[in-house]
């Protein structure tokens, strides 16, 4: 084992270390192809490193199987921890006035919700659920319910909120503008420009750039900076 650059290298294996977490990467497609049948015996001093499903890297949980589905079920769960703690002392609250409760909720409840979401691949599931938790603060906002039967653009409308989707992709856009402008040997770039061989398997849960509709040719698009910054 010795030290390059950043990181470490094993083997032919990248290691990216920061604070108290380490990822282990493959540097090829024959080292990493079936990892399931081999254990990494990463040892630092007299203790082992167990290889493991998941693991939180940043506030954000990362899963064996490279899907976002259960670092998403989490933020929801926060955000609705959250709304629980808020509701009698400012949520539904008479005293405090409308403009107050919107600032707690672009302050504390969407950071909450939409923390990493840079990462997400928006499915039609990711966008329903995400959008139903929002909803559920807004319509209490609001003070209706879903008996009520009130669309939410008509609740958005009268709370002068826009839409947290819109948000998310424009925070995606931008995120995805520095990658493509990332010089060459930047690990996040090349991680997004990297193309498995193969097939992909009717369960992957696809590139966060497959789900952004873009129109523009190559990467001139990324160049854009003025126009995906807003």
């Amino acid at each position: 084992m010795g030290l390059r650059g950043s990181g470490l290298v094993t083997s032919g294996s990248g290691l990216c270390f920061f604070a108290d977490d380490v990822v282990l990467l493959a540097s090829s497609a024959r080292h990493g192809s079936q990892p399931e049948k081999v254990e990494c015996l990463l040892r630092v001093k007299e203790e082992i490193l167990p290889q493991v499903e998941e693991f939180k890297y940043l506030g954000v949980l990362f899963t064996s199987e490279g899907r976002m589905e259960q670092e998403i079920d989490r933020r929801i769960g926060a955000a609705s921890a959250v709304m629980r703690t808020l509701h009698r002392s400012v949520v539904v609250k008479r005293e405090l006035s409308r403009k107050a409760k919107l600032s707690i909720y672009r302050s504390i409840f969407v950071p909450t919700l939409t923390y990493g979401h840079e990462l997400w691949v928006m499915t039609e599931r990711t966008r329903s659920r995400v959008q139903a938790a929002r909803m559920s603060f807004l319509r209490r906002v609001a003070g209706l319910s879903l008996r009520d039967r009130v669309r939410s653009s008509a609740i958005r409308e009268e709370l002068g909120v826009e839409p947290l989707l819109l948000r998310v992709e424009r925070s995606q856009m931008r995120w995805l503008g520095h990658l493509v402008r990332m010089p060459p040997g930047r690990l996040p770039g090349e991680v997004f420009r990297a193309c498995p061989s193969g097939r992909r398997p009717p369960e992957d849960p696809g590139h966060v750039g497959d789900t952004m509709s873009l129109d523009w040719s190559g990467n001139a698009w990324g160049s854009l900076r003025m126009s995906w910054r807003r």
